[in-house]
């Protein structure tokens, strides 16, 4: 089993197409054709581990309304354990993320959210719950969005509780520093300079400088970062490697990371060597970013994205 400890949003999809501009604004009509849902932010990860066979159990928090119910019933169907999903009562609503896309393009983005840090009592039936599933477990993502279950404090305490298992995070930079002995994090390049306060400049010995120093500075054992059109550096604690990129066609970046950290933690609490791990999550991202939308890869899609 693979835990998921993060945020969780539902990802909405309102598709259509474009044919005028409207007469009220300058803005595209867009005459709405499907609306469609899927598991967003931290849960995404929960769909990527599915979709590579992985058991999985996920923590975070929804709202007591309607996409919060949807939220764990999908959960179910994708059967993972969602003991750890917290149902805050009144003032906090499931996060939502509503993209409107016409012709395979993103017209707009809405966000409904609430960003507050989870209280006292979430935190504790998080950790009891991870007390339960810990036995069953080979990895545990923390994948970081930002939104309020993943504060500095409660980072540090998992990452103590966690010691001798695989810890992988999906980091913002204002948690930098609690990050410090996890055994990977997977942040993109743009990230990774904010974590150290430098310029983000695209060129390997920039990217292999930024490796070197989180690998040091937070005493990790890897470094992923992820570079868009270059692909992807691995520092393993020895050497750097450079990915290049595995993208045929790049229709939307969106949920990319989470495919990213699902398949490299996959491979790893397999027995896959880190170099080996990354080339597969590589490929992965590859196939992801030639969809629509918050996608996911199958291994066979990954063999076949040579």
């Amino acid at each position: 089993m693979i835990i998921v400890m993060g945020d969780i949003i539902v990802d909405e999809f309102i598709w259509g197409d474009v044919s005028r501009i409207s007469p009220e604004a300058p803005v595209p009509v867009v005459s709405v054709s499907e609306i469609d849902r899927r598991l967003g932010g931290s849960a995404n990860v929960v769909r990527n581990l599915h979709a590579l066979d992985c058991v999985s159990a996920m923590f975070g928090m929804v709202g007591d309304d309607e996409p919060g119910r949807w939220v764990k019933q999908r959960l179910a169907e994708l059967d993972s354990d969602n003991r750890g999903v917290v149902t805050k009562q009144n003032a906090r609503p499931t996060a939502i993320k509503t993209r409107i896309i016409a012709r395979h393009q993103q017209v707009v983005r809405y966000d409904r959210e609430w960003t507050q840090a989870a209280t006292e009592g979430s935190r504790d039936h998080f950790m009891a719950t991870l007390d339960q599933l810990l036995p069953e477990s080979s990895a545990v993502i923390l994948s970081d969005y930002g939104k309020g279950v993943l504060t500095d404090d409660f980072i540090r305490q998992l990452i103590a509780q966690l010691d001798g298992r695989i810890v992988a995070v999906d980091p913002k930079p204002e948690h930098t520093d609690a990050y410090r002995g996890a055994t990977v994090i997977t942040p993109n390049l743009s990230e990774a300079a904010a974590m150290l306060g430098v310029a983000a400049i695209n060129e390997d010995a920039h990217a292999e400088m930024i490796a070197r120093r989180l690998h040091d500075e937070l005493s990790l054992r890897y470094v992923l970062l992820t570079r868009s059109e270059r692909g992807m550096t691995l520092f393993d604690g020895v050497q750097i490697h450079h990915i290049p990129t595995a993208a045929r066609d790049v229709f939307d970046v969106t949920g990319a990371g989470d495919t990213v950290i699902a398949v490299f933690t996959a491979c790893l609490a397999r027995g896959d060597d880190a170099l080996r791990a990354a080339e597969l999550a590589n490929r992965a991202a590859g196939v992801v970013v030639g969809k629509v939308g918050t996608a996911t890869a199958s291994w066979a899609e990954i063999d076949a994205h040579v």
